[in-house]
């Protein structure tokens, strides 16, 4: 088999890991794709906690995020926002706590030690359930090529004319995790402090778990990175010719050529550039983070449509995207170092990508959320 079809059909599997455009024939299929069945209340009655009670502290590594109304979704003047970042709508949310950082290497660790959790990536790979999410006919890769492994980053050694065949500069790499995320000769010795990656959405509904907490709401991990930034393009306003200072993105040619004008080539050690207006770091680059939501090209347009602010929206009730038919996709949010200016701008608040579940990635990571009635619970 020629490595092109190897590649082919292990890309199938990752599905929209990197930013890219929706076709225009994927916008057509939209307008006659089934509904993703929003049940979602409008009920302007609905009490919404606001402000942390005096008697619930918050845990060890957390912050509040108070409760309120805000708009999600792509703000006036963006021009860099995408069609699934329309229309913006109002959302209604209780307040919540949410990990100052993204996962680290170090909390990870301790979590698998503590109880022998493998992760997908280091898992043998069963071909039969993976044709199920791949066009039928597909050929079996050589079994030399299905092996635990997952997606490393690599430069191209040219400019890339088409931005949008994200093939070109992602290998299946066998070996890669979350120990050794960039390979088999990669480590994460000495960067504790790092996010963790080569994490698929699994894997991060385990930790949570093991933590007892949860993945946060699309709606709530936005809320929280906008702050009080209402109609803002990036957590610290809209000006973008300092965001070397406030983000670990892709600086120069993508992806050929990284500056390094922010500091970094690839992860950055949490808490390396300023948090947003609740205490907040890294809500822009250095990592993709996981949500809870499904990925539904027709959600946002529905929450449009809906009379009144959807209140505690928990997401699309079934995953649907016409470009990527055979997957299901969660959101994820925030961006990474691989995001740039002529790319995508993800480091942007609105925007939002999708990743298939069984995804592990480089620059995938997540953070936790706990609400007042999970603390409650764990007493």
């Amino acid at each position: 088999m020629q490595k092109n079809n190897v590649l082919t059909a292990l890309f199938l599997l990752v599905l929209m890991v990197q930013c890219k455009e929706e076709s225009k024939s994927a916008q057509k299929e939209e307008n006659n794709s089934p509904i993703s069945e929003v049940s979602e209340s409008t009920a302007d009655t609905t009490s919404i906690l606001i402000e942390q009670p005096e008697n619930v502290n918050a845990p060890d590594g957390m912050v509040w995020i108070p409760g309120g109304e805000f708009t999600q979704g792509a703000v006036k003047g963006d021009k860099m926002a995408m069609e699934h970042e329309k229309p913006a709508h109002k959302v209604k949310l209780d307040g919540f706590f949410m990990d100052e950082t993204e996962v680290t290497n170090a909390q990870f660790a301790q979590f698998v030690k503590e109880t022998g959790y493998v992760t997908v990536a280091e898992r043998a790979i069963d071909w039969e359930e993976m044709k199920t999410q791949v066009p039928e006919g597909t050929p079996k890769p050589h079994d030399s090529i299905l092996q635990p492994g997952s997606l490393t980053f690599k430069k191209t050694k040219s400019s890339v004319p088409n931005l949008y065949d994200f093939s070109q500069w992602w290998n299946w790499t066998i070996g890669a995790n979350w120990k050794h995320p960039n390979g088999p000769g990669s480590s994460i010795e000495g960067k504790d402090n790092e996010p963790v990656v080569q994490v698929a959405y699994e894997d991060a509904l385990a930790y949570c778990e093991w933590a007892g907490r949860r993945l946060p709401t699309e709606a709530e991990w936005e809320r929280a990175a906008r702050g009080n930034k209402t109609e803002s393009i990036y957590f610290w306003g809209d000006d973008d010719s300092n965001l070397s200072q406030m983000a670990n993105t892709w600086e120069g040619e993508f992806p050929v050529t990284n500056t390094k004008a922010d500091g970094f080539e690839q992860r950055a050690k949490v808490k390396s550039y300023p948090p947003n207006d609740f205490g907040l770091y890294d809500m822009a680059g250095n990592v993709w983070e996981w949500t809870s939501d499904w990925y539904n090209t027709n959600y946002y347009k529905e929450l449009g449509a809906l009379n009144g602010p959807v209140v505690n929206p928990q997401g699309a009730a079934t995953a649907y995207n016409p470009s990527m038919p055979y997957a299901k996709e969660k959101v994820m949010r925030g961006g990474s170092f691989l995001c740039n200016a002529s790319y995508c701008a993800s480091y942007r608040i609105s925007s939002r990508m999708a990743s298939s579940l069984d995804s592990s990635l480089e620059h995938l990571g997540f953070r936790t959320v706990a609400t007042v009635d999970m603390l409650a619970g764990n007493k």
